[in-house]
This record gives structure tokens, C-alpha cells and sequence, in this order.
């Protein structure tokens, strides 16, 4: 062959039986087969072989094969990002024409969705009480396709009695689907309780730290892998190896880090509890949490995100001027990464409850934990 030939030939010339703890970073589009009739088009990789880049690499699909063997799910997609995860459970589940639940404590974007494009696709998504329990069976239709829930709730971190919701919907033959995020898959066993399809954002506990955007969608049982995976191949939700790599790392970490968020986050909790400018905390294993006893029944530990409220007596000003002053916790709206971060949340929308302005969602990273208690008082020298 002439050498220009040759630059371009893909026969391996080293040899490849190096074996590492590693897993490689595979990139690649093409997917080269040994004969015409092998040539397929199949978002089923893990049974029916390579296909083509879209629906994974090996490094994408070691990813999905080990976060499916630690939630116990049929199968888990890996995805671009959290709102990929909640845009391809939506579409799987719900045509044009069909109503949808979610709960009003549901992730911003999740609620954002479900007013932009699943109505403008004929959707009807209907906000409920997350704590409803048994009683969301009286908001089941004839055309329900699809309850969503959300355990922790985002910001005000409600516990949901996800069993008894499972119960309801599947008597009347509705999914349910599950963001557990909050629980990293593994503080609360999505599976074991009866749900369809799991999801969670990888950015966060799975990632870690604070450099990756993937989520992933884990199907219960063939039947949602099977509503799951068409879509998955048409909406095209392709997702770069060399950060399935670092979640691939992360996963490495992932008890340790948690292990360790969870001992410091508690200990930042109950300072909160005794401090005289806080109204309320909302950290699941505080009775002051909506949903505290179906948390301490379900779940197996807490995370590193919870909230806080202070007394009427003070301002929004005064509240964003709190968050201003902190010098270890950064400003910013992710979390699960090793960096402590604050936010607040001055128009949050819940029914019949106004927080006006001063409740503040915190993420407890890795830092000592005595900066953390010293940064939040002398924040507070109000």
C-alpha cells in the first residue's frame, strides 16, 4: 500500500491484550462490521452487538451495565444529562392526548417541561401534592399514562409515600417514574418499591465533582426497556465517552464521598436546627421534614442538599445579603459535587405556603466542617 494508504488503514498494530482497571475511552462514530449481511442499525447493543456510535461505545455501555447492576434495573440508558432523562421518560410514556402527574416539589426544568413542550405536544401534565400518597388515585384518568415522582422534593425536600403511589397507579395499569437523584440511585432502592423507570442526573453524586454533564434512565423490567428504547435511538441522545470516563471514576468514589457528605451534611443541619435566626430545616432525617417517617421506612441514608428557612422578622434583602456574605460556600444552583454551595430561592411556588424569599437551599461539599459552621454564623451576623 502506498503511505497514504496506509496512515489511513484502522488495523490495530499493537498488540491488545493490556488489561487495566481502567476502562478505555472509546471514540468512535463508525462502527466497522465483518460482512454486508452483519450490517444492522439496532439501539439493542447489549444484546445485538456494536451498531453504530449514537447508542454507545464500550466505554458508555460499561457505564450503563454497572449502574444497572447497582440499582438492579433490566437495563439504564445513558443520557446527555438529568433534563435528557426526564425529556426521554416523558416521550416514551405519554402520547399526544394522554395526562401525566407530577409533583409540585418536582425539579424546575421537570415542571418547565411539562408546561413547554409536553403541552405543546397535546400533554396534559397535572401538579400534585407530593405528599398525596394512596390519595393520588382520585387524580388517576382513563387516559394517565405516566405519574411521576420525586423523593426528596427539590428545595423543600418532601418525602414521598412512593409504594403507596406505585400501588394506586399500578392498579389502574399507569408507569410510574422516579427521579432519584437526591438518593444516588442507591439510598433508595427505586426497584425494590415497585417503580417503572428510575432516573437520575450523573452530574451530580455519580459525577462528583462538579466537571460532567450525563444522566441516566434505568428500565425496571423488558417491558420498559422496550418503551424506552426506541425513543432513546430517535431522539438521538448520544453522549461524549471521555465523560462516561469520569463517571466511570466517580463510581469508584461514590461510597466514600457519600458516606462522608452525609456525616458532615447532618452535622451542618442540627447547627441550623439550635440557631435562633432559623424558622425551619428541611433535611429528611429531621422530623421538621414533611415526610420524615416514610423517609426513615424507605431509605437507607441521606445526601449532601437540604433546606433552611429564617423567621418572618428578616427580609428577602436580608436573606440574599446572607448568602452575599458567605466566603467557603460559593453561590450556585448544582449540587453533589465537593465544593459547599448556597442559593436562595426568592419566588418559589409552592400552593398556600409563601416562604417570601428566605429559604435557602445549601449543598455541603467536602470542606472541614467546622469553616462550613464558622462561614454560615458569621454570615448571619445580621
Amino acid at each position: 500500500m502506498d503511505w497514504r494508504t496506509k496512515l489511513l488503514d484502522p488495523a490495530p498494530r499493537a498488540r491488545r491484550d493490556y488489561t487495566s482497571l481502567a476502562t478505555p475511552v472509546y471514540r468512535g462514530s463508525t462502527v466497522l462490521f465483518d460482512d454486508q449481511a452483519a450490517v444492522t442499525d439496532d439501539w439493542r447493543q447489549a444484546e445485538n452487538g456494536y451498531s453504530y456510535g449514537l447508542y454507545g461505545t464500550p466505554t458508555a455501555l460499561e457505564l450503563a451495565a454497572r449502574l444497572a447492576d447497582i440499582e438492579g434495573a433490566r437495563e439504564t440508558f445513558i443520557v446527555p444529562g438529568g433534563q435528557a432523562a426526564i425529556a426521554l421518560i416523558y416521550l416514551s410514556y405519554c402520547p399526544a392526548g394522554s395526562h401525566a402527574l407530577v409533583p409540585y416539589s418536582a425539579y424546575g426544568p421537570n415542571k418547565a417541561m411539562a408546561e413547554g413542550l409536553m403541552r405543546g405536544v397535546n400533554v396534559e401534565v397535572e401538579p400534585y401534592d407530593p405528599l398525596i400518597g394512596a390519595g393520588i388515585s382520585d387524580l388517576i384518568r382513563d387516559n394517565t399514562t405516566l405519574i411521576w415522582c420525586e423523593s426528596p422534593g427539590s428545595v423543600t425536600m418532601e418525602i414521598q409515600d412512593v409504594p403507596a403511589i406505585v400501588q394506586a397507579a399500578h392498579a389502574r395499569g399507569v408507569a410510574v417514574a422516579l427521579d432519584n437523584t437526591y438518593a444516588a440511585g442507591v439510598m433508595f432502592d427505586a426497584f425494590a418499591h415497585g417503580v417503572d423507570v428510575s432516573m437520575q442526573a450523573l452530574t451530580k453524586y455519580v459525577g462528583g465533582h462538579s466537571d460532567l454533564l450525563l444522566g441516566a434512565v434505568s428500565a425496571r423490567d423488558d417491558a420498559a426497556y422496550a418503551k424506552l428504547g426506541p425513543i432513546y435511538q430517535q431522539l438521538g441522545l448520544a453522549v461524549s465517552p471521555d465523560d462516561c470516563s469520569l463517571a466511570l471514576r466517580g463510581l469508584q468514589t461514590l461510597a466514600v464521598r457519600l458516606d462522608a457528605l452525609e456525616s458532615a451534611t447532618l452535622k451542618v443541619a442540627n447547627w441550623l436546627v439550635d440557631h435562633p435566626r432559623v424558622d425551619q430545616v428541611f433535611h429528611p432525617a429531621l422530623p421538621s421534614c414533611p415526610g420524615h417517617k416514610i423517609w426513615a421506612r424507605d431509605f437507607t441514608g441521606t445526601t449532601s442538599v437540604f433546606s433552611f428557612t429564617f423567621f418572618e422578622d428578616l427580609s428577602a434583602d436580608d436573606v440574599i445579603g446572607f448568602v452575599n456574605a458567605l466566603k467557603v460556600f460559593k453561590i450556585g444552583m448544582s449540587w453533589g459535587g465537593v465544593n459547599s454551595l448556597a442559593v436562595v430561592y426568592p419566588n418559589l411556588d409552592r400552593p398556600n405556603h409563601d416562604f417570601g424569599g428566605r429559604i435557602v437551599r445549601l449543598n455541603i461539599g467536602l470542606e472541614r466542617v467546622e469553616d462550613l459552621v464558622e462561614d454560615l454564623a458569621q454570615a448571619m451576623q445580621f
